[in-house]
């Protein structure tokens, strides 16, 4: 699995590092909790025609149509709570600057940044930093027609009664995607993909839906939620006339606008489908979509918009609603062109055994995109890559789409000008330097490699299910694409084709990855926890394995200097080794389903935390003041209109605050009712 239509995503955690000279554009813009609000460009939107411009406004819309349908998923009180903390700080006519109202201002940005009480990332629940029976006094004194209560028979007791005990006890909801060995996973999980079901019940209901003999198997369960009625297991099916219908109906909405002013006729097929999809929630109708959307490669503007990502199910079934409109990037697409060109050559000197290997790389599409909006899953946080569709078969036959969001990772970058990141963490000043130099761009080639071509690579052995290693299978995926970015950004090709400078420059990134999966991303748990996060233990896998196999031959090391502690990478061209060899272990289990060799590789590298380090790493960062977390404002788009109502310009706006979007985001896109 990955990250969107459904397939693989980078994440920002690695961009921690700045090269880029600070412009007169404002990127940061608020900070509080362990979070910080950025902003990104939306260069060259203004030389787009009309119809394009019409287009990305079009599909903008309908990226913001299904947020709340996010917040649902996540739990199912999350849209009272929501509405209820908003009611509170637009209304609230009492003291408004004692320490618990800030605490609980605090406490609401948080809950829009996760789209949730949940952390976006580690996934547990936030703790209130302010007194419950303050929060119940300050609700109580709202007028009732401004609490979200219809739901609760207009009874604003009954609807207190109902979220006080979802915020305020630790024990209820704990954990919005527990991926703890040996427990139920989806009763200990608090997300609203399933109800009154057991981890059991579940593999039953939807192993007997699939055909181990099926070449083109359907994404089951992908766009409904599982639950019992009467006694009886059923799915609730997301569409027009199911389930969050009021929002859907929206996002159809626009997509019929968009449908319009379609670049081309492939596109307007894309986007038809798509509607057909939404009004009929078949699975059969999305694989159709996905296809034609793969193989559109002539438009300018492209989109995501649906029920994509399975992270936030543990068992990597039910997809979570997100949404990203862009525009390829003509310049910057040079080099993606350039990584899928040579698809072919990758793939066959892949240090993976041969069985495994794919004979021919088929529709490989990669390019550089401009991202222009922001929906659901992926906003604010958001990926740098996508790698597109998710489902294996349709990879195989009819190829991939992979992006990397350069406005993005250029936002990420010039944020972090001067942070002081580098001078505490890294070893010394040669790979500060060399970091310094080359880090940007050798950062970016991983990326296009993971997202171009690694969740491409490779194949399944026929019979075995893309399912197949369950709650170990998004960790083992990420690892897949990450290690073929690493193995390949250190071969020689990269500067035969232009993709780097010479050979010095893929050690800028093997540093990073190394110091960032050992050391610095401990930063975003908590003390006394483990890793929860797919993204995360992937990287830990990967550096743990590597430092341990490593060993006899003293390939990478921890030291010390002054107390704290340091990556040292004493050989390189030793370390591009044993990627290889992790690699094509990696690749094996994939491709034959191997689960319990997934679970002790995951298990043993990738989730426990040293407790000594992750304490001295947490407390070095603090020193800081950096924030772990990023995510962005979207800009706003305004039309301009002739007097007869016609559209005849789009302009882009970048000046509201993080609190004046959300804001505004509940107003205009509050689509579905406070409890699903």
């Amino acid at each position: 699995m990955t990250t969107t239509l459904i397939g693989s995503c980078s994440n920002e955690g690695d961009k921690a590092t700045n090269t880029s000279v600070e412009t007169e554009f404002e990127y940061k813009v608020d900070k509080f909790a362990d979070l910080e609000i950025l902003r990104y460009k939306v260069p060259d939107f203004e030389s787009l025609s009309l119809n394009q411009k019409k287009l990305i406004y079009f599909l903008s819309q309908a990226a913001l149509e299904g947020r709340d349908i996010l917040y649902d998923q996540n739990n199912k009180y999350n849209l009272t709570i929501r509405r209820t903390l908003e009611a509170v700080f637009l209304n609230y006519a009492g003291d408004r600057n004692n320490k618990n109202f800030e605490e609980m201002i605090t406490y609401l940005k948080r809950v829009w940044f996760s789209n949730g009480i949940h952390h976006h990332y580690a996934t547990d629940k936030f703790e209130p930093n302010f007194n419950q029976a303050y929060f119940e006094m300050v609700v109580r004194s709202i007028s009732p027609d401004k609490l979200p209560i219809k739901e609760y028979g207009n009874d604003v007791e009954k609807m207190l009664k109902a979220i006080t005990p979802v915020m305020f006890d630790k024990n209820l909801y704990a954990k919005r995607v527990n991926q703890t060995e040996g427990e139920d996973l989806i009763k200990t999980s608090a997300n609203n993909y399933y109800e009154g079901v057991t981890e059991k019940e579940v593999d039953a209901f939807y192993d007997k839906m699939r055909d181990p003999n099926d070449t083109t198997p359907l994404s089951y369960g992908l766009n409904s939620k599982l639950m019992k009625e009467n006694g009886q297991i059923v799915e609730k099916q997301w569409k027009v006339g199911g389930m969050y219908s009021a929002a859907i109906e929206k996002i159809v909405g626009w997509l019929e606008k968009a449908a319009e002013v379609a670049e081309n006729d492939a596109q307007k097929k894309v986007i038809n489908s798509l509607i057909d999809y939404y009004e009929t929630g078949d699975l059969l109708t999305f694989d159709e979509y996905s296809i034609l959307w793969v193989e559109d490669t002539e438009s300018r503007i492209d989109f995501v918009n649906g029920f994509i990502e399975t992270y936030g199910d543990p068992l990597g079934i039910k997809a979570s609603w997100e949404s990203v409109v862009n525009f390829k990037n003509l310049e910057a697409t040079q080099r993606t062109i350039t990584i899928s060109q040579n698809a072919q050559w990758f793939e066959d000197h892949s240090p993976v055994d041969p069985r495994f290997k794919k004979d021919s790389v088929n529709g490989v599409t990669a390019k550089v995109i401009t991202a222009a909006m922001l929906g659901g899953d992926c906003h604010p946080a958001t990926p740098i890559g996508i790698n597109l569709p998710n489902a294996n078969w349709i990879r195989q036959m009819h190829g991939s789409k992979s992006v990397t969001l350069e406005n993005i990772t250029e936002a990420y970058d010039k944020a972090a000008q001067g942070n002081g990141f580098n001078e505490e963490f890294v070893w010394n000043d040669e790979e500060r330097e060399r970091i310094k130099k080359y880090g940007y761009q050798s950062d970016n080639l991983h990326t296009d490699l993971h997202e171009c071509l690694g969740h491409g690579s490779g194949q399944l052995l026929p019979g075995v299910s893309q399912d197949a290693l369950r709650a170990y299978g998004a960790t083992i995926e990420e690892a897949r694409a990450d290690l073929f970015g690493l193995y390949y950004a250190a071969d020689p090709k990269m500067v035969e084709l232009g993709l780097l400078p010479n050979m010095e420059a893929y050690k800028a990134e093997y540093y990073k990855y190394m110091m960032n999966g050992m050391l610095t991303q401990l930063t975003r748990i908590e003390l006394g926890n483990n890793i929860e996060e797919a993204h995360m233990r992937n990287r830990q896998l990967i550096a743990q394995w590597v430092y341990e196999h490593g060993k006899a031959k003293n390939v990478v090391e921890l030291k010390e200097k002054e107390g704290k502690t340091f990556v040292v990478i004493n050989d390189y061209d030793a370390m591009r080794g044993l990627i290889g060899e992790l690699l094509a272990e990696i690749q094996r289990i994939k491709s034959e389903g191997d689960f319990n060799a997934a679970k002790q590789l995951v298990e043993t590298y990738g989730v426990k935390v040293d407790p000594k380090i992750h304490k001295e790493i947490r407390e070095r960062y603090a020193a800081l003041n950096i924030a772990p977390y990023k995510g962005f404002v979207n800009p706003r788009y305004e039309p301009i209109y002739d007097n007869e109502k016609n559209i005849i310009d789009i302009q882009v706006k970048y000046d509201e605050t993080f609190v004046k979007q959300m804001i505004r985001y509940s107003k205009e896109y509050s689509n579905l009712p406070s409890l699903n």
